[in-house]
């Protein structure tokens, strides 16, 4: 087996039925298998899933016990000489996982591999590529020098964007949320550390990949990341979590710096996400004051999907206009890029993906970056429409 590919799900059965999809339209001249580990999701995903999908080899927790004891599960029972760890709310474009392969094959050192992931607005996700979060880059990013200097390789170290975003490089930190590792690595540096429940353990994975002589790669091939659809990051869960795993991994590998500089990288952590979360629950006040306003979608794809779709949002949405483009991957490949003076008066694309490829809707989507459109998408066999802030369907 070539490759054994790890969704980890928790109550986003649509978002994954949607990565699957575009796993299994990828086009892969290799061996692949497929795992999902359920942590006790209470949306009926398992059943959901299995119905469509059979071929998958599916791991049914009977307690929520976290990203890395999860995937861990997996990869124990999983037989490719690479692991791909794969967040549920992505979408792989068709050439993306034959490209991780050729890079890995192509790199004998290579302990991991991450990829370009797009926000759903086309935008470059800066985590695609991380430097190491040593005590003086931690720094940087926490006092604001690297938003300040983001291409310095001094200051701008945490997010690497010196580095050109559609060139193969060379990086220290891979994201989780797609993370190719090479076997014969985890066998020697260990799986993910069940210590971080989520949160961090792709980071302290990464560096324990470098310290072992291994290097981490980072491919231009894209793939669209919801970023965490299924997470409340308004909660005090969610900051408490992620904060603290951030403590973790300090702890873990840089603590023989001593007091003088633990306690400030310490105060630093906990000040942050004491402001991170009182500005999130304001926010989320402020959004909850206000009425809300649904996004003003421009549908393109077949004149099936145009129907459906369209009625069905109208249905949902009586009073948000809307528009529509038919064409597909091969009559419009440009999709709604060919009628700017329709898509400028709308913030949502949806495209028909029994009509385009993935890669095709990533490629435009990127086009738009600038220009605040997010993207939505619509399969006719599934009935489901789904965006970054909320799923639509006939059932």
């Amino acid at each position: 087996m070539d490759l054994s590919i790890i969704i980890v799900n928790y109550n986003v059965k649509y978002y994954v039925e949607q990565c699957l999809d575009a796993v299994f339209r990828s086009v892969c001249p290799f061996d692949y298998e497929v795992f999902v580990v359920d942590n006790v999701s209470s949306d009926g995903s398992i059943p959901y899933l299995k119905e469509r999908y059979p071929q998958v080899h599916y791991i049914c927790n009977t307690e929520n016990v976290g990203f890395a004891r999860a995937n861990n599960q997996a990869i124990r029972q999983s037989t490719g000489r690479y692991v791909l760890l794969l967040n549920p709310d992505t979408i792989v474009a068709e050439q993306t996982l034959a490209d991780s392969v050729r890079l890995m094959d192509g790199h004998p050192d290579a302990g991991g591999s991450g990829t370009r992931m797009l926000r759903t607005d086309g935008s470059f996700a800066l985590e695609s590529r991380r430097g190491l979060p040593t005590p003086f880059v931690a720094f940087c990013k926490m006092s604001g020098l690297t938003k300040l200097f983001p291409r310095s390789r001094t200051f701008g170290r945490y997010y690497m964007r010196y580095l050109d975003e559609n060139v193969e490089n060379e990086i220290e930190i891979i994201s989780g949320a797609y993370m190719m590792l090479r076997r014969e690595a985890l066998d020697k540096v260990g799986l993910l550390d069940e210590s971080f429940f989520m949160y961090g353990e792709d980071i302290d994975l990464s560096y324990r990949l470098l310290k072992e002589g291994y290097r981490n790669y980072y491919s231009p091939s894209p793939i669209l990341h919801y970023k965490g659809e299924s997470t409340q990051k308004t909660s005090f869960r969610y900051v408490y979590t992620f904060y603290n795993a951030m403590q973790l991994f300090f702890n873990k590998h840089f603590h023989r710096y001593g007091l003088l500089v633990s306690l400030p990288i310490s105060a630093a952590i906990w000040i942050r996400s004491a402001f991170a979360y009182i500005g999130n629950q304001f926010r989320r006040n402020i959004r909850s004051g206000n009425e809300t306003v649904a996004y003003r979608p421009l549908f393109v794809g077949s004149e099936e999907m145009l129907c459906e779709a369209s009625a069905l949002y109208q249905h949902r949405y009586p009073s948000v206009p809307f528009a529509c483009i038919q064409g597909t991957g091969e009559t419009l490949p440009e999709g709604h890029l060919s009628r700017p003076d329709l898509w400028e008066a709308h913030d949502m694309v949806v495209y028909d993906t029994d009509s385009y490829s993935y890669g095709t809707i990533l490629r435009n989507l990127a086009v738009t970056a600038d220009n605040d459109l997010r993207l939505g998408t619509w399969s006719s066999r599934t009935g489901m429409l789904i965006n970054e802030s909320f799923v639509v369907g006939k059932q």
